[in-house]
């Protein structure tokens, strides 16, 4: 039994969309390379969707708003610890509207202060390393379209005129948690400053989001940092990389530059130049969480899978609680070595700590490793789970076929 459900499997093709590329983009939903099935490798695949609308349709996007109306919003506030201790600097400020993927549109200054115009086109971007599934590592998510303005839509949003709906902002630091302040009905004419984040550092977490080497870069290291920053917030990673790489040049143990030297780099696929700057900002502290989960996302890309578990082993001890898309692929890579005890645990806990459930994927791949443990009656659960999640997913119709083959066993 366990052979023929091998093969079955083998042909629901598995794919990890490891990050979104540019501003607004989102994850692919199309099938990868590999198989699931004995033997076989998890697939990868990256890039953008390209969904069409029809012309002069008022389109509610992630922003929350009507984008047929114009009107700038601009959004302020502070971002705080909540014992007064000095912060994490370049904390990264998103938006968050309804079941989509947060985008990072801000960083805060050495104050803590963040200011950002809401509805600019072209500007914040999902980012794989920040905690929560930044970048929706999962290959599959709720149907969604795009804008003219180049942002996502997510059914379940709504907006009036130029008032934002159904969203917040909320601040991500590995190691910390905080609230977040909800926006409804907030407008154009409104007071900008929404108020305080309050920091609160996690006593289990031994990682750190931001390294501490940062306070000692000289003055023009740190502006050529901050610099970098902007540009990749605007979707200029050309831009970024020469900021990054004069910043590193200035200051060669500035462990947050190197590290975003990479992401710039990764971003236009230089992938081995982008692993040298991750490996170089180890070196210059080695607790940087970031860094360990993108070499763990390039071994994926690689398909290298021992390196992958190792990076992903390393992310996962470092902050165990933020990061669910590195127990995910951890898991993905788990599988593929044939340690599927070892990847239905991860699998567990990337569900565990996805509490949106932004990526059903996991479901997936939970009922594969299931059915490989024979434990279809659980495997069911999982399989039905991601198809209500995402109903119209390219291998949906394979997965019920199977599912009718899985509930003869499980009824026996």
């Amino acid at each position: 039994m366990t052979a023929y459900f091998r093969t079955a499997l083998s042909t629901l093709a598995f794919a990890i969309a490891l990050r979104a590329q540019g501003a607004g983009q989102q994850t692919p939903t199309g099938t990868g390379a590999g198989s699931a099935g004995s033997g076989g490798t998890v697939g990868t695949t990256i890039g953008p969707t390209s969904p069409t609308r029809l012309p002069n349709t008022p389109t509610r996007g992630m922003d929350g708003l009507d984008n047929s109306i114009q009107r700038p919003i601009f959004i302020s506030g502070k971002v705080m610890t909540d014992d007064g201790s000095p912060l994490p600097s370049n904390i990264s400020v998103q938006r968050l509207c309804g079941g989509t993927s947060p985008q990072t549109m801000a960083y805060t200054d050495s104050k803590g202060h963040f200011n950002f115009q809401w509805d600019r086109p072209n500007s914040g971007f999902a980012d794989a390393s920040e905690p929560g599934f930044g970048g929706a590592p999962g290959g599959a998510t709720r149907a969604s379209s795009r804008n003219s303005a180049g942002m996502s839509s997510s059914s379940g949003l709504s907006g009036s005129g130029d008032r934002i709906q159904n969203c917040e902002v909320q601040v991500n630091v590995a190691g910390y948690r905080s609230n977040s302040i909800q926006l409804f009905n907030h407008g154009s004419l409104d007071n900008p400053e929404i108020g305080t984040i309050v920091l609160h550092r996690l006593a289990n977490v031994e990682g750190i989001a931001v390294s501490a080497t940062g306070f000692s870069a000289p003055k023009d290291a740190k502006k050529a940092y901050e610099k970098g920053l902007q540009a990749l917030l605007k979707n200029k990673p050309e831009e970024a990389n020469r900021e990054f790489e004069k910043a590193v040049e200035l200051y060669p143990k500035y462990a947050d530059a190197w590290f975003n030297l990479g992401k710039a780099r990764s971003r236009q696929k230089q992938n081995e130049p982008a692993r040298q700057a991750f490996e170089k900002a180890l070196e210059a502290d080695g607790k940087l969480v970031g860094p360990w989960f993108e070499l763990g996302l390039l071994s994926a890309s690689e398909q290298k899978w021992e390196d992958t578990e190792k990076y992903m082993d390393k992310t996962t001890h470092l902050d165990p609680v933020d990061f669910p898309q590195a127990w995910y692929i951890r898991a993905v890579a788990e599988f593929n070595l044939g340690k599927l005890e070892e990847a239905e645990k991860s699998a567990r806990e990337a569900q565990k700590l996805d509490s949106r459930h932004l990526n059903p994927r996991t479901d997936y791949l939970l009922a594969i490793v299931l059915v490989e443990r024979r434990d279809y009656s659980e495997a069911v659960n999982q399989f039905r789970s991601y198809l209500k999640a995402v109903p119209n997913a390219p291998e949906a119709g394979q997965i019920r076929a199977q599912l009718d083959e899985l509930s003869k066993f499980v009824n026996r």
